[in-house]
């Protein structure tokens, strides 16, 4: 099944974390001052780390958004399918006695179609003209003729496949074919079409918009948590404490990894679980979905968020109160909500402009617009590769600078920080 190869890592992974949280409690790491340093600023960083998942894990907001996310993928999948009904089978009569060639024939045509059917027998001519005009019948084959009301639509596919099945089958009763010979003909396979350049898709199936809609979603959710979460550390003091005992960078990285790992861990257990509800209630929301086009979302949702993260624990540091926090966050969100808006745009329609393709290559709008061309084949593998190579080159020198913002900023208090204050006591 298509959704294994996602939900089993998944499990495995959540059943690990468990396994080695349970164990850090039982059996905590005696400190080595002797370790080399490069082990202890790891330790240091996965101790931030843990700390941070511990409490996410805890904390109601994250039981209610995984939740809210769980709810909303099971209505996507399980509301078409509640309510769809199935289309009703066509309802076609045949004046006379129904033979098993004829109902065979009918049925080969509605198979072709995708169309069920309905076989009845009429009397007559009168009759069946009687049962067509009350709605009875949908189409009534009498001898050479298709009869129909009015209200079937002109191009209706079952009633023009099944007159151009029925003016060929009386070809070849005319041309006096043997039956051998006109089983022969009517088994004739169209020739196989070779294209030599893969004809480009014109819209993006509703999987790679639900994904586009995923990382706008919980970009926004988990950047805000690393903004509040250094605002609420450094108006509460407890930053000071913990400086006292790692350096900046060390309080930082373990910060956004461990809220990062959170964020992927909420995205992959909502993959997966869209793919096993799918598969269990046989919704064809996902079906033909390949797996690289769920990969794409997960790898931009991680490039997405490690970009921007570093932007967002820089902004916090900067501000120490709810009410500053407002009027940064609207500016720093700026450039997904464009990203956002073109991808919802263009997803539809399938015609991107060029200045959506130099979007795809941006790391601020990129996690938006290169899955979508990339579900529209757009796009080649060595410029999705270029594009995540553009990507994680501007978050190591993002990460660089917002560091640097950071370890000035943080011990900063009594009111809020202009970030201009900051650079000049940088270039001083």
């Amino acid at each position: 099944m298509k959704w294994q190869w996602v939900a089993l890592p998944v499990l495995v992974l959540v059943a690990g974390a468990r396994i080695w949280l349970r164990r850090r409690r039982t059996h905590p790491r005696p400190s080595v001052p002797s370790s080399p340093p490069s082990q202890v600023r790891r330790g240091k960083v996965g101790l931030v780390a843990g700390r941070e998942i511990r409490e996410r894990l805890r904390g109601r907001l994250f039981r209610v958004s995984t939740a809210i996310i769980l709810i909303v993928v099971a209505g996507a999948i399980l509301i078409p399918k509640i309510t769809s009904r199935p289309a009703p089978p066509e309802k076609v009569g045949v004046v006379g006695a129904v033979t098993t060639s004829e109902r065979e024939f009918v049925a080969a045509v509605g198979r072709h179609t995708g169309t069920k059917v309905a076989l009845s027998s009429e009397p007559s001519s009168a009759a069946a003209l009687r049962a067509v005009r009350s709605g009875r019948l949908d189409v009534c084959i009498d001898g050479t003729r298709l009869i129909v009301d009015e209200s079937v639509p002109s191009g209706d596919t079952f009633v023009q496949s099944l007159s151009q099945a029925l003016g060929v089958r009386l070809a070849y009763q005319q041309a006096r074919l043997s039956p051998m010979q006109s089983e022969t003909l009517a088994r004739a396979k169209p020739l196989e079409i070779v294209n030599l350049k893969p004809a480009a898709r014109t819209t993006v199936r509703t999987t790679s918009i639900i994904g586009v809609i995923l990382i706008f979603i919980m970009l926004n959710q988990y950047l805000t948590w690393t903004l509040m979460g250094v605002m609420e550390e450094k108006s509460s003091r407890v930053v000071e404490v913990l400086l006292a005992a790692m350096r900046p960078i060390q309080l930082l990285s373990g910060k956004v990894l461990g809220i990062g790992m959170m964020a992927m861990g909420q995205a992959a257990a909502a993959v997966a679980f869209a793919l096993v509800l799918a598969e269990a209630v046989g919704s064809s929301l996902l079906r033909g979905t390949a797996p690289v086009e769920l990969a794409a979302v997960l790898v931009w949702l991680l490039l997405g968020y490690a970009f921007y993260c570093w932007v967002y624990a820089a902004a916090g540091s900067l501000v120490e109160r709810q009410d500053q926090v407002q009027t940064l966050v609207f500016p720093l969100s700026l450039p997904m909500i464009i990203g956002y808006v073109l991808a919802l745009i263009v997803a539809p329609t399938g015609s991107p402009s060029p200045f959506f393709y130099v979007l795809a290559y941006l790391p601020p709008t990129a996690p938006f617009e290169m899955p979508v061309l990339g579900a529209l084949g757009r796009v080649q593998w060595w410029e999705f590769a270029f594009s995540v190579i553009v990507s994680i080159v501007c978050t190591v020198f993002v990460a660089r600078f917002a560091a640097g913002i950071y370890r000035r900023a943080i011990l900063r208090t009594g009111g809020r920080v202009r970030l201009r204050q900051v650079l000049a006591g940088t270039k001083g």
